[in-house]
């Protein structure tokens, strides 16, 4: 009863948003939800089911979306035509030097091993650069303005979803090797600088996906709202709701982001349910709780780990790659770790981690209290000052802070659940 007096209380907060301020911010708020109720989900499979500090959420995320324009961006064949060839080579170059490094390391004795590894390293670093660096310019030498990069397959952008999540699974298996080895902060420390990383090249890396000039115009697996104004068997059924065709469109296609995106949802929530019941759920609890009985009782606690590790990364790599595709662009600018590592991880906290109902209930939650926090704050600053004099630097420093009324719910909203419902508003039961 209390799940189902939560889930109304929030699907009550977006239809009031509907029925009080329009039915596209409703909407808008209910996509963005579903979306981070997925990353909350892929979060609370790392820490709520094995007790993984991961605060590189935003390097999954970002890796989910640069999937997207890796699968469905149409190539740019000029750019192809100039070094897309050498770029490819200079990867697989790179690839192939690193897995030298790594045979000459397992396969030398010790006391050569070290100097081998260096001088395979050294000398293949400026011949890797000198393969990529003339490639890499001439791809973003072809029209920088508009693309400057070599595009992406022009497949259908449905299929950019879970590719998105193999990729984000590919990078935490490389992650994973590498700092599952860690424990508490030292994993955290070591994934948020990952995270920085995967930010830093998709920034700088112009021939990938442009860097900071961002890929606009991502293919959208809905119709576009001038297409639907255009056509006249929807605007007739528009004016049969009553609705002028604009208004129409854009709710059209938000319901139909929406239909997507909660389909994806449950889906993935009735599986993580059912692992979290299975024998192999059980297990991982029994790891979280105490690995050195784990381990002796026979289980491989790093493996387990890395395996629950890359399932939820791939979680946020799925849900990256739907936000990306609802946006329709991809913005590196705009990763964040405010919005994409610590708004999640409150979402985890506030919902009730190992409760993966608790991780939706606070995708949806959090998520409309973000959105919604600034304009109700807009509004009881207006009401707080309305009695003080213009011009009063006091009512213009309360009016100037409004932005900061997001920040202020958050860290109020997480102190308040820590201390009156330490295991969240759904606990793990």
């Amino acid at each position: 009863m209390r799940t189902l007096a939560l889930f109304a209380l929030v699907a009550a907060l977006i239809v009031g948003t509907g029925l009080l301020q329009s039915w596209n911010t409703a909407l808008v708020i209910l996509n963005m939800g579903l979306v981070s109720a997925i990353m909350s989900l892929g979060v609370n499979l790392q820490w709520g089911l094995a007790g993984l500090f991961n605060v590189g959420v935003m390097g999954f995320v970002a890796t989910g979306g640069l999937a997207v324009v890796l699968v469905s961006a149409p190539p740019v064949a000029e750019a192809w035509s100039a070094g897309g060839a050498r770029v490819i080579g200079g990867l697989v170059l790179g690839a192939g030097i690193i897995a030298a490094a790594a045979l000459a390391r397992a396969r030398l004795r010790p006391g050569l091993r070290g100097w081998v590894v260096a001088l395979v390293v050294l000398a293949g670093f400026f011949v890797y650069r000198a393969v990529l660096d003339p490639a890499v310019e001439a791809v973003e030498a072809v029209s920088p303005a508009t693309t400057g990069y070599l595009g992406g397959l022009g497949l259908p952008v449905l299929l950019a979803w879970p590719v998105g999540g193999v990729l984000a699974a590919g990078v935490a298996w490389a992650i994973g090797k590498t700092a599952l080895g860690l424990r508490s902060d030292y994993l955290a420390i070591a994934t948020l600088g990952i995270a920085e990383i995967i930010i830093a090249v998709l920034k700088n890396e112009d021939w990938l996906a442009r860097g900071v000039k961002n890929v606009i115009g991502l293919p959208r697996p809905v119709p576009y709202e001038i297409d639907l104004q255009s056509d006249p068997g929807f605007v007739e059924r528009a004016a049969g709701l009553g609705l002028d065709p604009t208004t129409a469109s854009t709710l059209y296609v938000k319901l139909g982001y929406s239909l997507l995106f909660a389909a994806v949802l449950v889906i993935l929530l009735v599986l993580a349910q059912l692992a979290l019941k299975s024998p192999w759920g059980r297990m991982m609890r029994a790891i979280r709780d105490n690995e050195v009985a784990a381990a002796a009782m026979g289980k491989n606690v790093t493996a387990r780990h890395l395996q629950v590790f890359i399932l939820g990364s791939a979680l946020c790599g799925l849900a990256g790659a739907m936000m990306t595709t609802l946006d329709g662009q991809l913005t590196p600018g705009t990763y964040q770790p405010l919005r994409y590592t610590f708004l999640i991880w409150v979402m985890v906290i506030v919902g009730g981690s190992g409760n993966n109902f608790g991780s939706v209930l606070g995708g949806f939650l959090i998520w409309f209290l973000w959105v919604q926090v600034e304009p109700i704050g807009q509004w009881l600053m207006v009401a707080l000052t309305s009695g003080m004099a213009d011009g009063s630097w006091l009512k213009a420093h309360l009016l100037d802070s409004v932005q900061h009324m997001r920040l202020l719910t958050m860290g109020v909203i997480l102190l308040l659940v820590l201390r009156f419902a330490p295991r969240g508003l759904l606990p793990e039961r």
